[in-house]
């Protein structure tokens, strides 16, 4: 099997830190960082309720084939996310239940896959935290390679090994590790903002009273 694995070592989040980003919503990231790094609406949760919080490893697999994948699910630490850039091919799934028994054995932080998944039943039975493009019956080849920890793009978002994946019903943010630090202070800071406005809203304030919003009115 031919494949590349790079040396992209990057710094562990503490315990501390991933429970502070696990009360920041993907949205609220998102707006922190200029309303960019999120995935678009084709990267959907496979159950609703399931959330992601943790550091990426990365995957560039070749069209239909699993083998780059398999292999990082079988090096990723524990918590991390494996994000895998299958080129948004939505007739063959890159990943299923056998893959998905393994990464929750492994207790792997979940799974965001450009492309197709299968086996989707046990993906929720077993609870593990998928995201992905398609859901397909027709299964992967195991020998045509892939890069491990690359960088990647995909569905409008920049992943770099290390970066923090955040996940809910909204979808997929990605944060720059070297953005992490001033990004989660900026994120806290919004949401005492928004916990301000909903006061407001409450105390009978509009929108466009909270928001100096300007209208023009056509007689």
């Amino acid at each position: 099997m031919a494949f590349q694995k790079l040396n992209a070592p990057f710094p562990k989040l503490s315990d501390v830190a991933l429970d502070a980003w696990r009360a920041i919503p993907p949205a609220v990231a998102s707006d922190c960082l200029n309303r960019t790094q999120a995935m678009s609406a084709v990267i959907k949760p496979v159950s609703t309720g399931i959330t992601l919080c943790g550091q990426a490893r990365t995957v560039t697999a070749m069209a239909g084939d699993c083998g780059s994948i398999c292999e990082l699910i079988g090096e990723a630490l524990s918590g991390e996310i494996i994000v895998v850039d299958a080129g948004g091919v939505d007739d063959t799934a890159v990943w299923g239940g056998i893959m998905t028994a393994e990464a929750a054995h492994r207790k792997l932080g979940g799974a965001v896959v450009f492309g197709a998944i299968r086996d989707v039943e046990e993906v929720r039975q077993l609870q593990f935290n998928m995201f992905c493009k398609a859901v397909v019956p027709r299964g992967p080849h195991h020998g045509f390679g892939g890069i491990i920890d690359g960088a990647i793009s995909m569905a409008g978002a920049v992943v770099r090994p290390g970066d923090i994946v955040l996940g809910n019903d909204d979808g997929v943010v990605i944060v720059p590790l070297e953005r992490a630090e001033e990004t989660l202070a900026a994120a806290q800071a919004h949401i005492i903002k928004e916990q301000a406005w909903l006061h407001g809203i409450r105390s009978g304030q509009t929108i466009q009273q909270m928001f100096n919003m300007q209208t023009s009115r056509h007689k």
